[in-house]
C-alpha cells in the first residue's frame, strides 16, 4: 500500500476517538449505479453517475467555534534511501533580473488567513492560483486574495469558505483553482468534513461572469463513502483538470477516524456545460476501485488541457513499495461527451518506464535546526499541450560532490497515442532533473507553452539559504532547464514548530499564451506574517515570459 493513514497535521484527525456509522444520506447530489465496468490497464473499475445541484447558500450546518489546522495530507512512511537515489549534475544559478520576470509580487499570506480566520493560524498553505480577465486570484489555506495582473489588491483578504459558500468557521482545506477562456468561467475546488466529522465531500465553486468578484455558486460531492472500508471518509487533495467536455476531480479517498486504511484514488468527471450554465441537474460521473503497476492507484493527477485533445489524460506516479521507482502511470478517459448525457465515459491506463525518482529528504534551512517537511514523490501538477503531457514532482537525488542527499525536481513531458477508445501507449519526449548543490528544491509545478517554452517554479532552502522562491526555465528548442533564478528571496528561517511546508505550488498558462504565472510558498517580510511570528509563512506570485 502506497500510503497510510497518517495526518502530518499535529492531532487533526485524532481529534476524532469514535466515528458513529450514520445512515446514508445525500449532500445536494443523487448517485445511481452503473450497470457498466471499464477496463482500466486490463482490471476492472467501478463507474458509478450522479447528479448534483447548485447552492449559493451558505452551509453553515453544525458549524463549531473549534478551529482546526488546515492541510490535510496523508503520505506513506519515509525509508532511507539515499543509497539509490539519482546521481544528479547540479544546475547553475542565474541573475535576479534575466529579462523572463514579469511580475513578482507577495500572495496571500499566513498573516491573512489569521485575520480571515478569527485569529488561528494554519499551515501549509496549499497553493492554488488563476489568471483571467485582467484578474489573480490566489485561494490558500486559509484566505484568498484577488489582485490585479500588475499585482494590485483588487479585493481580500476573505476567508476561503467564502469561495464556497461554507461557513467561515467549517474545515475546508486544499483550494484549486482555474479560469477556463473558452467560457468565460472560474472554477474552484476544495475538501470539506463537517464538524462532527461524520461526513466528507468535495466542494465545487463555478462563477461564468467572468469576474470573480461576484457571487460564486457551488456543487457539493459527497465522498463520505459510507460503504468503503473504514468508512465514513473523505476525498484527500482535490486535484482539478479540465478539457473541452468536463471539469475533472481526483482525491485519495481515506477513512476520517484517521485509522488505518486507503481506499485508493477517486476520479470525477462533471459536466462543464451544465456547470457554466449552473444547471439545477449536473451530470457526473465517479471512478473508483482504481489500480494501476500491480498497486492501489494513487493521486492521479488530471491534466489542465488545452486546445481540443482526443482525451483527458491524467498521471500519476509509482512508488509502492516506497524504495525509489523507474514507472510512470498514463491514464486516457475517451468518449468523454458521454458525461453530459447521462453516460460513462471509458477510462483506461497504461504504465511506462521513466528517469527513476524517490521519496525526498526533509529540507535543511538557514538559521534553524529543524526541517522542511518536502513530502512525497507524487505527481504534483499535469498540463495536456501541444499533443504531450508535461508532469513533475519532488524527488531524493545523490548530486557528485555533495555531502548528502538532497530533494530536487523531476520533470517528464509525455507523449500520449490512443488505440480506439482506450489508450495504446505513452512515450518520454523529455525528461530530466533540477537540482542546487548544497540546497533542496521542494514542491515543483511546471507550465508549458504552445511553442515549448516551459518555466518551474519551486522553494529553494539549505544551509545558506532560507525558504525562498526560485525559478527556471525551458527555452523553445532545448532539451534541459536552464539556470536556477531567484525571485524573492527568504527573510528568515520557518518557525522552529511549524515545519510542515507545500503541500504544493501552482503553474498555469495565461490565456493569451504569452507568460506563464506561477506561485509559491517562502519566508516573507514581517509584514506578511503572523503577529506573534508563527506559522510565518508567505506565497509568491511570478509571471515570466513564454516566448523565447
Amino acid at each position: 500500500m502506497r500510503f497510510s493513514a497518517r495526518s502530518k497535521v499535529g492531532g487533526l484527525l485524532s481529534l476524532v476517538a469514535v466515528i458513529s456509522i450514520i445512515s446514508a444520506f445525500m449532500l445536494n447530489g443523487l448517485f445511481f449505479h452503473a450497470t457498466a465496468t471499464h477496463a482500466v490497464g486490463g482490471q476492472s473499475t467501478s463507474a458509478t453517475k450522479g447528479i448534483l445541484t447548485p447552492s449559493r447558500s451558505v452551509d453553515d450546518s453544525n458549524s463549531t467555534n473549534t478551529l482546526l489546522s488546515r492541510g490535510v495530507r496523508h503520505s506513506q512512511q519515509k525509508k532511507n534511501q539515499a543509497s539509490v537515489s539519482p546521481s544528479v549534475a547540479s544546475s547553475q544559478t542565474g541573475t535576479t533580473n534575466n529579462g523572463a520576470l514579469l511580475q513578482n509580487f507577495n500572495g496571500t499570506s499566513s498573516l491573512d488567513s489569521a485575520k480571515t480566520n478569527f485569529g488561528a493560524e494554519f499551515e501549509p498553505p496549499d497553493q492554488g492560483l488563476c489568471v483571467g480577465n485582467g484578474f489573480v486570484v490566489e485561494p490558500v489555506n486559509s484566505a484568498y486574495n484577488i489582485y490585479s495582473t500588475n499585482g494590485t489588491k483588487i479585493a481580500g483578504p476573505f476567508n476561503v469558505n467564502r469561495l464556497f459558500n461554507d461557513g467561515f468557521k467549517q474545515f475546508t482545506s486544499d483550494p484549486r483553482c482555474y479560469f477556463d477562456k473558452s467560457t468565460n468561467t472560474w472554477f474552484a475546488v476544495i475538501l470539506f468534513l463537517n464538524s462532527k466529522f461524520t461526513v466528507g465531500r468535495i466542494d465545487l465553486s463555478v462563477n461564468p461572469s467572468g469576474d470573480p468578484t461576484t457571487p460564486w455558486t457551488t456543487y457539493r460531492i459527497d465522498a463520505t463513502d459510507l460503504g468503503g472500508p473504514g468508512c465514513p471518509c473523505f476525498g484527500d487533495q482535490p486535484l482539478l483538470g479540465i478539457d473541452q467536455d468536463n471539469i475533472y476531480i481526483s482525491t485519495n479517498e481515506f477513512p476520517i477516524a484517521n485509522i488505518p486504511g486507503f481506499n485508493g484514488a477517486q476520479i470525477y468527471a462533471i459536466s462543464k456545460s451544465e456547470l457554466v450554465s449552473l444547471s439545477q441537474s449536473v451530470h457526473f460521473v465517479h471512478f473508483g476501485n482504481l489500480s494501476i503497476g500491480g498497486a492501489i492507484a494513487a493521486s492521479v493527477q488530471p491534466a489542465i488541457s488545452f486546445g481540443n485533445p482526443v482525451a483527458e489524460y491524467f498521471m500519476n506516479s509509482l512508488d509502492p513499495n516506497l524504495t525509489f521507482d523507474n514507472r510512470i502511470g498514463v491514464w486516457a478517459m475517451t468518449d468523454r461527451q458521454a458525461v453530459s448525457e447521462g453516460g460513462v465515459p471509458t477510462l483506461s491506463s497504461v504504465v511506462i518506464t521513466s528517469e527513476p525518482y524517490g521519496l525526498p529528504p526533509g529540507a535543511e534551512q538557514k538559521g534553524a535546526k529543524s526541517l522542511l517537511d518536502s513530502g512525497d514523490d507524487r505527481m504534483q501538477q499535469v498540463q495536456y499541450i501541444n499533443g504531450n503531457l508535461w508532469g513533475e514532482l519532488s524527488t531524493g537525488v545523490t548530486i557528485p560532490n555533495d555531502s548528502a542527499q538532497r530533494a530536487g525536481a523531476a520533470w517528464f513531458e509525455i507523449t500520449p497515442q490512443l488505440n480506439g477508445q482506450q489508450i495504446g501507449g505513452a512515450s518520454i519526449s523529455n525528461q530530466g532533473y533540477v537540482v542546487l548543490r548544497g540546497n533542496y528544491l521542494i514542491y515543483p509545478a511546471v507550465q508549458a507553452s504552445s511553442d515549448g517554452t516551459a518555466a518551474i517554479i519551486m522553494t529553494l532552502s539549505g544551509l545558506k539559504n532560507f525558504p525562498s522562491v526560485v525559478y527556471t526555465i525551458l527555452q523553445k528548442g532545448q532539451t534541459s532547464f536552464g539556470p536556477i533564478h531567484l525571485a524573492a528571496a527568504g527573510t528568515g528561517p520557518y518557525f522552529k514548530k511549524s515545519t510542515r511546508w507545500g503541500d504544493y505550488s501552482w503553474a498555469i498558462l495565461s490565456p493569451d499564451g504569452n507568460s506563464l504565472w506561477m506561485a509559491t510558498e517562502y519566508i516573507p517580510p514581517k509584514s506578511s506574517q503572523t503577529l506573534d511570528g508563527q506559522q510565518n509563512w508567505g506565497t509568491r506570485v511570478i509571471q515570466v515570459s513564454a516566448k523565447s
